[in-house]
Order: structure tokens, then C-alpha cells, then sequence
């Protein structure tokens, strides 16, 4: 608990690290004390006139519903007791996070469910963000199965909803605009000395004053959220199907008639407003009839009530559970990657010191090595790993018909860059003042320049040079090599091959949750869509061909087994800079392509560099896979 008083720091950071510790060491006896504070901290995030949480903003408020979220599913025990005070803020700009918790917890805690339900068509009507509505709809449509629930839930949806049509009336729009425009108004006036005169003047009508009274989601659906309307339908349908399969006693026949009429009248006010209504979702108007038209038929048709009745009614619930598995596994496996593998090696073992050992040792001690010795004794095994990595890293200067032959071995340690230049004499005269001089291109500064150096005939140095890294972005660095010939007085230039600073240096694998991403698609400015272009047939093998070579964090669940058309794949990286790279993948199987791949890779990032690289990078790479060696 005197951990928890750091979050009284006005600095984000300061309490992000104070919340992780205390998820790390929080246990079932502390648990009630941690969640006190926890809601206690929330409730300060409303209060208008405290200074401090103003400054931390919604961002410490989505950190701390992050930790209550992680309390509740380790200890099932304090669920009950937060999810009713954090669905107070489904109105708030931590909204999102607030739903998703609240959609997990519906699923995991069936006891819960009645009350939180309950809850949610309370708060329904102060639900203002569009992606919040449609999780709200989608657990609504879910998880109300009693009579009273569902008649509840329907009457306020629709309530909420109104009458069809979801249009802006033309004629109210004509009527604003004329009243909008200014008007000429001639009228005559008496002077102070007793004549007539006439005057102009223009008149322009009050700014126009928005309803405040229409609901929010009967506003979502007029302003042209066609995905919102999708989810509505389907909701209102399930709803409708599940009153169907409750006996006469729980609900009438008159009434799961009326609510089925009402159901058909609003997809067809929602059909005509996808067609009329010009937004941003345009291009999903298709989408929306297809799926309007399916909810209509099974509402319907017996025979597709047949077909698809299971399928609308369970297979939501069953993904959704298996979502919340991966999930939890992949939890799992990070863990497990942090934890420190312990040396196999006992205290007690005997490490051999080659040195120490005498002349008359037997022969089968000859063959020990100390080095494998210490390695075995720390653990540590990886040095032919490294080995490659740095072989990987080592560039050529120069030709080998060149007087002086150069390579550089770069090793990036996150903000800087060592350069290691090994330069040989390969002439028998003695050259003097021998310099390597060096530029860049791009956002790198040379901190520590080469010094001058005399190299005899036939022999070599090695030339050490340091580079300083302020943003993630591909960069060069160029030179050439001066001397002077000591028996013929010549001052000589060698013109030095590029070097190429790879952005995969820089680039992490990281994870960040589903709202976490979208918000950071929304906010970052640089885009860079990369076409498609790839001998690759297969969707998933093209996907992690882009994963591995990107280095990146795939955030979307696939399953390898699954076969389809079409895939998509949200990918997300984070630099040693902080820069938060957001990648796309959106590629299909065209049939008539000759099975070939076509779609769009678009990425987000915040500053150009890091978006425009990481473009370069992919379309070097996606072409196809590369050779398997051995």
C-alpha cells in the first residue's frame, strides 16, 4: 500500500510503473486494499477541480481501469465489486476500455450477468462513442436470455432508437440553409433634421442551435455509422429469436409478433439510410445490405430460421470465448519468456583453470576449455549466436585491387553506433596522415571522428569512430579514406562504399491492447500504403513472412489451419526511441488472378521517417520468401 501512494505524482510514467509493480507483487490477501484504491483513484478522475488528474488526463485514467481489469481476472472474488463502478465511466473518453472490460467479464462470470446487464440499459442512454455503442448492442444481443431482460433490452433500444426514417428531411435542410443566408432588408428611416431617408442593412438569422434532445444513437444511425447499424440489426434479430424460443407463460406470442414487426420496419428505415446517407463508410453500404437482408430472412423464412438461427445465436459467444483463451495464453507466454532461465550447473561443480593445471595432468583433461567452463557456470550459451549476428554487421570499403583495403564492423547499441574500420596497407611504401573521413545522411550526428594514423608497409590498424541516433529512420554513411605515399609525396583519395543503417536495427517487437491500436491509428498523421506484390500464394505464410522480417508483433489471432480468401492482420512495433510503428495487412486471393495475392499493407506511425522506411523495408522484402539455406 506504500507503493500505491507514488500515483500521486503528476507524471504518467511515474505512476504506469508504480501500477506494474503492484500488479506484480498484488496477492489474494492484499487484493481488497489494492482495488480500494484503484476505484478511489478513478472516482478523482471526474472531479473537475483537482489539478493534478487534469494533467494526467484520460491516459491514467485508461492505466488504472487496465489494473482493476487485471485484478478481477487473477482474483475473481473483487469483480462484482469494481465492474458496476467502472461502468460509470462508459460515457467517459475511457469508454473503450471500460466496455471491453465489462464484455470479458459478462463472459467469464455467468453469476454476473443479470445485475451488470441490468447496469448497461441504464448507462445506455449517456453512451456518446460510436465504438462503444457497438459492444454495448453486440453484449445486449449476446447475453439477454430471460423474458424480462429481453423485453427491457428491446423497448430500450428501440426507444432510444425512434421511429424510422434514420434521414435528414431535405426540406428541413433547404429551410436552414435559406434561413442560414444573410437577408437584404430595405426600410425607411427619419433623419434629425425631419427628412426621409431610405437604409439597407443586412440581416443574418442566430446560428443554428442542435437538438439536443435526440438520442445518441438514434443520432449515431442518422449521421451515417453504417457498421453501427450492422450490429443494431443483428442485435434487434437475436433479441427477437430468443423471446421466439421462451415459452407462452414467459412472453406472449402478441408481443414476440410485435417486437419482430418493429424489428423488420427499423432494417428497412436502416437499408434506405445506407443508400441515401453520403459518410465516410460509404463503401460498406453493400456489407450492410447483405447482412440487413439475412437478419430479415431469418425473422422471416422458416427454413432459414433453421439454417442460421444456431448459428447467429451461439457461434458469437463461442469466438468471443476463444478470443479470451488466446488471449490469456498469450499472457502466459510472455510471462514465461521473462522469467530468468536458471544455470544447470550446481554451486558445487569444479570450474578448471588451464593455467593451474600441471604438466603430468591425464590426457582427457587437456581437451577442457575454460571458456565453455564459465559459459556453462553463468548460463550462457549464445556466443555463436552473437558470433553471426556481428559477422552480419560487418560491411566492405573498399575493393580488393585498392592500395589500402577497408571493412567496418557497425554495432548499433540503441542510440549509438560504433564503427570499427579495419584498414590494411597493402603496398610496400609507409603511408602517413592516413584518415578516414566520414559523413552521414539522414538524423545521425558523427560524435567521435576518426584519428590520423601512419601504417608501415604490409600492416594494418584498426580505426574506431562513434555515431549518435535521435529517431528511428533509415540513414547512409559515407566517406573516403586520405593519405599520403611517403615515397612518392602523393596525396591519394579511396572513395568508400555506402553504408546502409537498416531500420530493423531500431525496430522492437511490442503489444498493446485492440484500443490502445486504434486509437493511435486515428491520431498518427503518416501514412504509407504499400501495394501487394509477391510470388507468395499462401495468406498465412505471406503474413508471417512480413511478421519476421519487420520484426514485429503480430496483435491479431489466426489460426494456421484455417483456410480462406481473405485475411487481415494488425502488426505493431515500437522503436528504442518510443515510436510507435502501426502496420495493416489487408491481402486477398483473387481466383481470377491465378491465385495470386493483391491487397494493401498501410502503415501509421507519428513522424514521416519511421513510416516511410518501414515502407522501403516491406517492399524489398514481401516479393517472396528467402532462400532456405543448407
Amino acid at each position: 500500500m506504500d507503493i500505491l501512494r507514488a500515483l500521486s505524482s503528476p507524471n504518467p510514467d511515474i505512476c504506469k510503473k508504480v501500477l506494474d509493480v503492484t500488479m506484480d507483487i498484488v496477492t489474494a490477501r492484499n487484493v481488497s486494499d489494492v482495488i480500494a484504491t484503484l476505484k478511489r483513484e478513478v472516482t478523482k478522475t471526474t472531479q473537475e477541480n483537482d489539478t493534478d488528474m487534469e494533467s494526467k488526463g484520460a491516459v491514467y485514467r485508461n492505466m488504472l481501469i487496465k489494473a482493476i481489469h487485471g485484478c478481477a481476472i487473477r482474483f475473481p472474488d473483487v469483480a462484482e465489486s469494481v465492474v458496476h463502478v467502472l461502468m460509470d465511466f462508459l460515457s467517459t473518453d475511457g469508454g473503450i476500455q471500460v466496455v471491453a472490460f465489462v464484455r470479458a467479464i459478462v463472459e467469464q462470470y455467468p453469476p454476473l450477468r443479470p445485475s451488470i446487464l441490468s447496469k448497461l440499459l441504464g448507462s445506455l442512454e449517456d453512451v456518446s462513442n460510436n465504438n462503444v455503442m457497438n459492444i454495448c448492442l453486440w453484449i445486449l444481443g449476446e447475453y439477454c436470455t430471460s423474458a424480462d431482460v429481453l423485453e427491457e433490452a428491446f423497448g430500450d433500444v428501440t426507444k432510444q432508437l425512434g421511429e424510422p426514417p434514420f434521414v435528414k428531411a431535405e426540406d428541413v435542410k433547404k429551410e436552414k440553409d435559406d434561413d442560414a443566408a444573410p437577408k437584404l432588408v430595405t426600410k425607411n428611416v427619419i433623419l434629425s433634421d425631419g427628412t426621409y431617408a431610405t437604409q439597407t442593412v443586412y440581416s443574418e438569422s442566430k446560428a443554428p442551435v442542435e437538438e439536443q434532445s435526440i438520442p445518441f444513437l438514434r443520432k449515431m444511425i442518422i449521421e451515417g455509422d453504417i457498421f453501427l447499424a450492422s450490429v443494431l440489426s443483428a442485435c434487434l434479430t437475436k433479441l427477437c429469436l430468443r423471446a421466439a424460443d421462451l415459452s407462452a407463460d414467459e412472453i406472449s406470442p402478441a408481443t414476440v409478433k410485435d417486437m419482430t414487426v418493429k424489428t423488420i420496419l427499423i432494417m428497412c428505415g436502416i437499408i434506405k439510410m445506407a443508400e441515401v446517407t453520403v459518410s465516410a463508410q460509404k463503401s460498406s453500404v453493400s456489407d450492410c445490405k447483405e447482412r440487413v437482408t439475412m437478419c430479415c430472412r431469418v425473422l422471416l423464412d422458416p427454413k432459414t430460421n433453421v439454417l442460421l438461427k444456431e448459428t447467429l445465436l451461439n457461434e458469437g459467444k463461442t469466438t468471443f470465448s476463444k478470443l479470451l483463451a488466446t488471449l490469456k495464453e498469450n499472457e502466459a507466454a510472455e510471462a514465461k519468456k521473462k522469467e530468468q532461465v536458471i544455470p544447470t550447473t550446481q554451486p558445487d561443480d569444479l570450474i578448471h583453470f588451464r593455467q593451474l593445471l600441471s604438466s603430468a595432468v591425464q590426457g582427457g583433461d587437456l581437451d577442457l576449455d575454460d571458456g565453455a567452463d564459465l559459459s556453462r557456470a553463468t548460463g550462457f550459451t549464445n556466443a555463436g549466436n552473437l558470433l553471426s549476428q556481428e559477422l552480419s554487421h560487418v560491411y566492405q570499403l573498399s575493393g580488393f585491387a585498392d592500395p589500402v583495403y577497408a571493412e567496418a564492423l557497425v554495432t548499433v547499441r540503441d542510440y549509438d553506433i560504433s564503427l570499427e574500420i579495419l584498414v590494411i596497407n597493402r603496398t610496400p611504401n609507409t603511408l602517413s596522415n592516413l584518415t578516414v573521413e566520414l559523413s552521414t545522411m539522414g538524423d545521425m550526428k558523427i560524435v567521435e571522428r576518426p584519428q590520423s594514423h601512419t601504417i608501415g608497409p604490409l600492416d594494418q590498424v584498426t580505426i574506431r569512430a562513434s555515431i549518435k541516433v535521435s529517431s528511428t529512420e533509415t540513414g547512409h554513411i559515407f566517406g573516403t579514406i586520405v593519405y599520403e605515399d611517403s615515397v612518392t609525396n602523393d596525396k591519394v583519395y579511396i572513395n568508400l562504399n555506402d553504408i546502409h543503417m537498416d531500420i530493423m536495427d531500431y525496430i522492437r517487437p511490442a503489444t498493446c491492447t485492440d484500443e490502445m491500436f486504434r486509437s493511435m491509428w486515428a491520431e498518427f498523421e503518416w501514412e504509407n500504403k504499400v501495394a501487394i506484390t509477391t510470388s507468395i500464394t499462401g495468406l498465412i505464410e505471406f503474413l508471417d513472412h512480413i511478421v519476421t522480417s519487420t520484426n514485429m508483433k503480430c496483435l491479431t489471432p489466426h489460426d494456421k489451419n484455417e483456410k480462406g480468401s481473405f485475411l487481415a492482420a494488425n502488426l505493431y512495433a515500437r522503436s528504442v526511441f518510443g515510436e510507435d510503428a502501426l502496420v495493416n495487412v489487408s491481402v486477398e486471393k483473387k481466383d481470377d488472378n491465378d491465385g495470386k495475392l493483391a491487397g494493401y499493407i498501410r502503415i501509421r506511425s507519428k513522424t514521416q521517417g519511421i513510416a516511410l522506411s518501414l515502407g522501403d523495408r516491406i517492399t524489398s522484402v514481401q516479393r517472396g520468401l528467402p532462400p532456405k539455406q543448407g
